[in-house]
């Protein structure tokens, strides 16, 4: 498959990743309403989580010689490169600290970050990795 064609399919499945957070965050942050960017960090959350299944799923050598490029690069790199975030992840702890909430922006950077990853992991090992 040609890199213009898979750049294609990454860049279609940005938009619906980016579509599928902004619905995740508005619908989380209409029920949550506390002043903490749960939305975002539940869908970088599940992003890492289900990035960590594609990846265990498709880089066995059975399971790599099956799967197509560009089905990796619509899911991975698109869909759940645009669903999940770190720049807003970021914005948010900074939009914390200048409220004076310090404490809560650093327990939210720390734990987005050591949320990611442990969610990463897991999706690596169900996906069989």
């Amino acid at each position: 498959m040609s890199a213009a064609v898979l750049v294609g399919w990454a860049a279609l499945g940005g938009g619906v990743g980016a579509a599928a957070r902004y619905a995740v965050d508005e619908w989380v942050t209409a029920r949550w309403r506390r002043d903490f960017p749960l939305g975002i960090f539940l869908v970088n959350i599940t992003g890492s989580l289900l990035l960590g299944v594609l990846v265990g799923l498709t880089t066995t050598p059975v399971a790599s010689a099956a799967a197509p490029a560009g089905w990796v690069a619509l899911v991975g790199t698109g869909v759940l490169g645009g669903y999940t975030t770190f720049s807003t992840a970021s914005l948010d702890a900074v939009r914390l600290a200048l409220a004076g909430r310090g404490v809560t922006a650093l327990a939210y950077a720390v734990g987005t970050m050591l949320a990611t990853i442990c969610a990463a992991l897991l999706g690596l090992w169900l996906g069989g990795l």
